[in-house]
């Protein structure tokens, strides 16, 4: 396969998850803001979503004083922004059409229309219409989702999308779980920790599991140790391991031992060897490592880095 070609297949998935969890992030901090609370509170929720992604210099640059409507459209539907979902669908559409020939007909019509309904929704500002778009977004996600596994060929060009998804969806985890934890060790209140699960569809599964009330520690133990949860970096650090082996090359040992050793770590590692303490200090360093993983694929398999996305 050309390089170019999984350039764009790669970078059409991880924009397409990028904007499944910036929804899935907006719908957290959504959430949050219906419950009870005070205004301190709504900020130190706004305050957490911006630090989470690194935009809080860009945002205040932008619109000054921290707002929870401007920031719904910062990240939403801010077309000017190259950090708001509009954007990002609008990304992954023009990496879609750049490969038309390779994806499947069902996939390019659901992209496209997709970025073309993005022109119609999210532009009033009720917390009602925040809500509907934020459903919009993940709907749109699964449709795409679904008929990308369900009509692609399981070949190289698949698996790249693959890599893509999941290298993007482990990053962004990491990144939210972060930013609910001070760098004292103190975590955000139970009562967030609860909306974040519902956020990533995942409170059910804790009942499950633990049959409990939530804790924080928990909550990070599910979504870092669980292998059978989707969202997890376990599952995700598996699935970039096994769709890696599936386009090696001559010079792709490297890049597969340094994601099999992530995928080792967190395989063969425990919730014990985790303090409170330590625990927003040890998910920064996987986010460093996750992106570390996302430069040693581009060189390997992408085109030259100077062309990359931004």
């Amino acid at each position: 396969m050309l390089s170019r070609t999984a350039d764009h297949l790669y970078w059409m998935s991880r924009y397409l998850e990028r904007a499944e969890n910036l929804a899935r992030m907006l719908d957290a901090r959504h959430r949050r803001s219906l419950l009870p609370g005070s205004a301190a509170e709504e900020h130190k929720s706004c305050q957490r979503l911006l630090g989470s992604l690194g935009l809080a210099e860009t945002y205040t640059e932008r619109h000054g004083e921290l707002n929870a409507t401007r920031l719904f459209d910062f990240l939403a539907t801010d077309r000017a922004s190259g950090h708001s979902i509009a954007s990002c669908l609008r990304a992954a559409r023009e990496n879609a059409r750049a490969v038309r020939g390779t994806i499947t007909a069902d996939m390019w019509e659901t992209i496209n229309s997709t970025w073309l309904q993005t022109r119609e929704l999210g532009t009033a500002g009720s917390r009602r219409d925040h809500g509907e778009f934020i459903d919009w977004v993940k709907y749109r996600a699964h449709l795409i989702r679904g008929v990308t596994v369900g009509t692609f060929l399981r070949d190289e060009a698949f698996h790249f999308t693959r890599i893509g998804i999941y290298l993007e969806r482990a990053d962004q985890l990491t990144r939210m779980l972060s930013s609910y934890w001070d760098e004292d060790g103190t975590p955000a209140e139970t009562t967030d920790w609860a909306v974040l699960l519902r956020a990533q569809s995942a409170f059910e599964i804790y009942r499950r599991v633990f049959r409990d009330s939530v804790t924080p520690r928990r909550a990070v133990e599910l979504f870092v140790f669980r292998e059978d949860l989707p969202r997890s970096l376990l599952r995700c650090l598996a699935e970039v391991v096994h769709s890696l082996a599936a386009v090696r090359n001559d010079q792709s040992a490297t890049v597969e031992r340094q994601a099999g050793r992530l995928h080792a770590a967190l395989r063969f590692g425990n919730m014990d060897e985790w303090p409170d303490a330590d625990i927003r200090r040890i998910l920064d360093e996987y986010s460093a490592a996750f992106h570390a993983l996302g430069n040693a694929i581009a060189s390997t398999f992408l085109v030259a880095s100077d062309e990359l996305p931004g």
